[in-house]
Formats: structure tokens, sequence, C-alpha cells
């Protein structure tokens, strides 16, 4: 038996430790990268979706608001003409 070390066949040994360990940490790597861009792209698809939502009045939300313009002009805080346009402005959007 040789005493000056491993040798070859420890060298092998050796380099196919490193090489499964480089290999497992690399696909956890990826799996976690893999998930993070999913997740991602779910978040990107809902998106478009919730901001058109947003950009529509619920009949609720319209109520509401005409209500409030109401009040305002109620209140003085409004005139007339003004109460008139921001009501036709919400009236048609």
């Amino acid at each position: 038996m040789n005493r000056r070390g491993p040798g070859l066949l420890g060298a092998v040994a050796r380099t196919a430790v490193v090489a499964g360990t480089a290999s497992a940490v690399s696909g956890r790597v990826q799996q976690r990268q893999q998930a993070k861009f999913s997740e991602r792209d779910a978040e990107q698809a809902a998106e478009p979706q919730a901001q058109q939502q947003a950009a529509e009045p619920s009949p609720d939300d319209l109520i509401g608001q005409l209500e409030r313009l109401g009040a305002l002009k109620k209140q003085g805080v409004l005139t007339d003409a003004e109460f008139v346009a921001q009501k036709n402005r919400l009236l048609a959007e």
C-alpha cells in the first residue's frame, strides 16, 4: 500500500464528493429561483386585472361620490355649475 497519500483513488473520490455537493447546491438554487420567478410572473399577470378593476368604479363608489358632491354643494363649497360639471365627469367615466 502506498503511504504517501490517498493517491488517484482518493483524488477521484474527493472530486466526486465536491461535484455531488456542487450539483445539489446548484439544484436547490435553481429550485428557489424558479419558485421566485413563478411567483413574480403570477403577480405580474394579476396586476393588469387589478388595475382594470381599480379604474372602473363600482356603482356604490359612484353613488358615494355623487352624495359627497351633493353635500359639498349643499355646504356652499361647490357652485351649481361646479356641481353639474363634476357630476357629468363622474357619470361619463
